[in-house]
């Protein structure tokens, strides 16, 4: 576990701008520290002279002050920049995993990267707040500090050469060993998370077959184990503290007791040894402390170093072009006027094979709809997965003559698959999604998916529950219509559409894709049904289907 990972500069801005003013800092708060020592010496030895101390005392108490302010303007820095870095990180792990496409993120445990965008981004407070502060000022104060020591009296800032680096040895051993204790113990959280997220999903089956309770008993255990690896790491921690604060200690003390030796034998005055013996601590405290907020800070600093492998992956991939996601105003359903366009946007696919399945050719073009049907088993779901990059393949798949590998789903897609995919909010939003939400053009999607019934307003719940499977079947169309009438170059892709509707739904919804290929559209329908046949200009069979 490195204490500063180079690419946190590289992918959050605000890190780098951090860094920056915790320099400016400790300097500031490196020459409090010094300032302070030779203005508590001045008082106490001109105390004991028989002098007025009281402008030595008003300076203490100014640079007292002072250095307080300094540490809550670090601690506020901090907690901004933890912030700020987290946001960053989020957005740019977004962006990476929309450059990865689906198939990359079908082979991913969701949960676990839900839990690091989450949980472990929140743990960089600590990390920015004190870690980080801490260690800028080791690397400032601590050689100054030292300087300053052998200028006044050189055995002592030889004896402090000498030992501190004892201190970094040490730290080192015990953060290897620390650094498995702690990716264990990130490990753990991230397999509980996913636990527990697959359990809530599958509750109803689990209870169907009596087996929530073999489940519940997994978590527990799962739980348990998360808790005796975080005592682990626990321990780890006090080890590391314990043995930090008595190696400082023992250094301290040989400095302390070299100086009062010479001191009793008069080699060193008395306003030189008080001084030297008073920033001896001071030498030590930042690397201490160091060693301290280093175990506090490695959960987020281990869900950082997940992120950056995701990062690095998607820097790693041929970048892809992707849409803002906002909508035009005033939508319309009508015919899109393609009067305009020199050739049209044709899908073409030839010899697409996904794994062992048999391959697959045809050629889609406005104004038709293309039917995929087969047997179960045959390949259609694969067929769109490999199309919007939720699975690899060999062979041609080209949209416009472009490979369609290289570029962004959203792109050129308008897609509803067999699962709807709701969110939590309103049916709008869900059938939006993101966009720029125009009611009137949402109404006309809902409209055209057969969804007439449904109050735009209405508020979902998780997963889009408050609908029946019907319901929810539609809204995903209307949101694949919407998505359309905002592109009509983009071919309509619509897997199994009518699988939750019943005989006369279903044919209002192949008239509405009628219509639609009628004025203009591509759209390929993926169907077992033998009415789709009726609306379909091609039918393309995988497999043996009777």
């Amino acid at each position: 576990m490195k204490p500063v990972d180079p690419r946190l500069l590289k992918y959050a801005g605000a890190a780098r701008g951090f860094f920056v003013l915790a320099a400016a800092l400790g300097v500031l708060q490196t020459a409090v520290v010094i300032a302070f020592a030779w203005f508590l010496t001045d008082a106490v030895t001109g105390a004991l002279a028989g002098r007025s101390v009281i402008s030595s005392l008003m300076w203490m108490l100014g640079l007292a002050l002072l250095r307080g302010v300094l540490i809550a303007a670090s601690d506020f820095a901090g907690m901004r920049a933890a912030a700020k870095t987290g946001t960053q990180l989020r957005g740019a792990l977004i962006r990476a995993i929309g450059r990865l496409g689906p198939g990359w993120l079908a082979t991913r445990n969701q949960a676990s990267l839900a839990v690091t965008a989450g949980h472990g981004l929140e743990a960089l407070d600590q990390y920015f707040a004190k870690y980080l502060p801490q260690l800028v000022l080791t690397v400032i104060a601590t050689p100054v500090i030292v300087v300053v020591m052998w200028w006044q009296d050189w055995p002592s800032g030889l004896t402090a050469v000498i030992t501190l680096p004892l201190i970094p040895i040490f730290m080192i051993l015990i953060g290897i060993a620390t650094r498995t204790v702690q990716r264990k113990q990130w490990q753990t959280l991230q397999h509980l998370a996913a636990r527990f997220a697959d359990t809530v999903q599958g509750l109803a089956t689990l209870r169907l077959f009596g087996r929530e309770r073999r489940a519940a008993s997994q978590i527990e255990a799962t739980a348990d184990r998360y808790r005796r690896e975080t005592m682990k790491v626990l321990r780890f921690s006090f080890l590391s503290g314990f043995a930090m604060e008595l190696l400082s200690s023992l250094a301290v003390a040989l400095i302390a007791i070299a100086v009062g030796f010479r001191l009793l034998a008069g080699e060193l005055s008395l306003e030189v040894g008080l001084f030297v013996l008073l920033l001896a601590p001071e030498a030590f405290l930042p690397i201490r402390q160091v060693g301290v907020q280093f175990h506090a800070a490695s959960e987020g600093v281990a869900a950082t170093e997940d992120i950056f492998e995701v990062l690095d992956e998607a820097e790693a991939s041929s970048p892809a072009p992707h849409n803002s996601g906002v909508f035009p105003q005033n939508t319309d359903f009508s015919a899109p006027d393609r009067s305009a366009a020199a050739d049209p946007p044709e899908l073409c696919v030839a010899d697409l094979r996904v794994r062992d399945l048999p391959p697959v050719s045809f050629t889609a073009s406005p104004g038709t709809i293309t039917l995929i049907e087969g047997s179960s088993g045959s390949g259609k779901s694969s067929l769109i997965a490999a199309l919007r990059r939720a699975a690899a393949f060999e062979g041609i798949a080209a949209f416009e003559g472009t490979d369609v590998r290289e570029l962004a789903p959203a792109d050129w897609l308008a897609w509803a698959g067999q699962a709807p995919g709701l969110i939590r909010g309103t049916i709008a939003e869900n059938v939006s999604l993101g966009g720029t939400t125009d009611d009137a053009a949402v109404r006309r999607a809902l409209d055209a998916a057969c969804a007439e019934d449904l109050d735009p307003a209405q508020e979902l719940g998780v997963q889009g529950s408050g609908l029946s499977g019907g319901q929810a079947q539609r809204v995903a169309v209307a949101r694949a219509l919407y998505r359309h009438a905002a592109g009509p170059d983009r071919v309509l892709v619509l897997d199994e559409p009518s699988s939750a509707l019943d005989a006369e739904t279903e044919q209002r919804l192949w008239a509405t894709l009628r219509a639609r290929a009628d004025a203009g559209a591509t759209i390929l329908l993926v169907s077992h049904r033998r009415t789709a046949r009726e609306v379909a200009d091609r039918v393309v069979t995988l497999g043996v289907f009777a």
